[in-house]
């Protein structure tokens, strides 16, 4: 670190990866005890958290607040697993009276069409001689923003209004983002007057800073694995600014032993708060990624009721084990359905669910591996369906194994427009060709499917009907 300039860490995505999380914090304690405070800077871009993580769900991230606030930083962003999976109140609690402020400039409450107080559109603060000038931006899922009680707005006018707000009292001006790479390529071309945009969202690694237009484009990869350093002094002269930036690789080195224990206390109060039995079992529910199985079943029909639609469909990967008989648990319904998706309503033809049936019959996906759109699994999967019943011939050639199809009862008729209740993350264009084709009619926040699966699980006539197959081998082709 040369001496005299602003050392600027940044941190992004860390989404709960605790492990990886304490070896970063290892390195910014050591950059900590040879950069005095008047010249360190330290911010994280937003998704912090994931509620895959037992010890998030379970403390409602209070264990992330304490880890932002052990290390002492300076600010955070909003990112999309903050902002779209607790609510407005929720975050109210997390954040309220935070050691850190929370910096972003396109969110505000529809109720009151502000900010919360919480919340901060801008923050200044005096580092190594410079006067810095900070601002966040989140990515803009209006659809979903909406439903939860916020007011996204457009994240590159925001960004022009925060410059033109900061820039003549500021010497130094940085975008803490969480809009991905693309985003903040265009904002560095679009947006004259920011030095440094730190980002996030897409999991880009840029071990080599871009300079685009006047900026310098930093960004950190994921869960921690690197933390971005960027060194900031004024030019020859004193004109202008000097920015250098690279990005610290976090493997190898020893977890910091403050963030083991921060994390390991988090571990045992949620398991005691989430010990609470939600339901009775009384029968086992086979979980199977590659095959129809009663718990995906059951998700498929907890689907269909709470959208209202005609037929539910759920990938049979998002269920990463049965439950046993007996008392179930919060924290056993978290381990079987850890991802936080949430149901919608589509509208499907009937010719593109005959081809999302026949995708899922092929292995190719089945055994998709993926990662990201609210997917915490580790296959796609067969899909599980509730309102329609399936005939298939495994023999057949791809695309011809669905001999035929019922919903409710009624032959598939393949240029209608069916009604159907599945998972948002099919309207991202991932897992099955022909639910992308869907046109949504609504999504549901701030539900997470693993509620609609704990109410299932109480309801006796849905856990019966469960084990009743929805697909059916042809008896002409089993013969054979």
């Amino acid at each position: 670190m040369q001496s005299g300039k602003l050392v600027l860490l940044h941190t992004n995505d860390i989404h709960s990866h605790f492990e990886e999380a304490a070896r970063a914090a290892d390195y910014i304690k050591e950059v900590k005890r040879t950069v005095p405070a008047d010249r360190l800077l330290l911010v994280d871009c937003g998704d912090h958290l994931d509620r895959v993580r037992i010890e998030t769900e379970g403390t409602d991230a209070a264990v992330n607040r304490e880890l932002l606030a052990k290390l002492g930083y300076d600010a955070v962003t909003f990112g999309n697993n903050e902002g779209l999976t607790y609510t407005p109140e929720q975050l109210g609690r997390l954040y309220e009276n935070a050691p850190f402020p929370v910096v972003c400039a396109n969110l505000k409450l529809v109720s009151t069409r502000r900010a919360p107080a919480w919340m901060r559109r801008t923050l200044t603060l005096q580092k190594a001689g410079l006067t810095v000038g900070l601002f966040g931006l989140t990515v803009q899922f209006h659809e979903f923003y909406d439903l939860l009680g916020w007011e996204a707005s457009d994240p590159l006018e925001e960004a022009a209004a925060c410059v033109a707000e900061l820039r003549s009292a500021c010497d130094v001006v940085v975008a803490i983002s969480h809009l991905g790479l693309r985003q903040d390529e265009r904002m560095a071309a679009a947006v004259p007057g920011i030095d440094v945009i730190v980002g996030a969202h897409t999991h880009h690694l840029l071990e080599v800073p871009l300079r685009i237009g006047g900026a310098v484009v930093c960004a950190a990869g994921k869960f921690g694995r690197y933390v971005g350093t960027v060194e900031i002094g004024r030019g020859p002269g004193g004109r202008g600014l000097d920015i250098e930036g690279r990005t610290v690789s976090t493997e190898g080195r020893q977890p910091d032993a403050e963030t083991l224990d921060i994390v390991a206390a988090a571990l045992r109060k949620a398991k005691e708060t989430m010990a609470e039995p939600v339901a009775e079992l009384t029968v086992p529910l086979a979980a199977e990624a590659a095959a129809e199985s009663p718990l995906g079943t059951l998700l498929a029909g907890a689907l269909r009721r709470k959208t209202g639609a005609e037929i539910g469909l759920t990938n049979a990967g998002q269920l990463l084990d049965g439950l046993a008989a007996g008392p179930v648990t919060r924290e056993a319904i978290h381990a079987v359905c850890p991802s936080p998706i949430n149901p919608c309503l589509i509208e499907l033809t009937g010719a593109q669910l005959k081809q999302a049936f026949e995708e899922s019959l092929l292995p190719e996906f089945i055994d998709l591996e993926f990662h990201g759109f609210g997917f915490r699994g580790k296959v796609l999967g067969r899909l599980c369906t509730d309102g329609a019943e399936v005939v298939f011939d495994p023999a057949a050639p791809p695309y011809g194994r669905v001999v035929g199809v019922l919903v409710n009862g009624e032959p598939l008729d393949e240029s209608r427009v069916y009604a159907v209740g599945t998972l948002d993350m099919f309207t991202f264009g991932i897992g099955y060709v022909g639910l992308k084709q869907g046109r949504v009619l609504r999504y549901f926040l701030p539900e997470f499917i693993r509620d609609l699966l704990a109410e299932a699980l109480g309801d006796e006539r849905a856990v019966f009907d469960c084990m009743r197959p929805r697909w059916r081998e042809d008896a002409a082709s089993a013969a054979l």
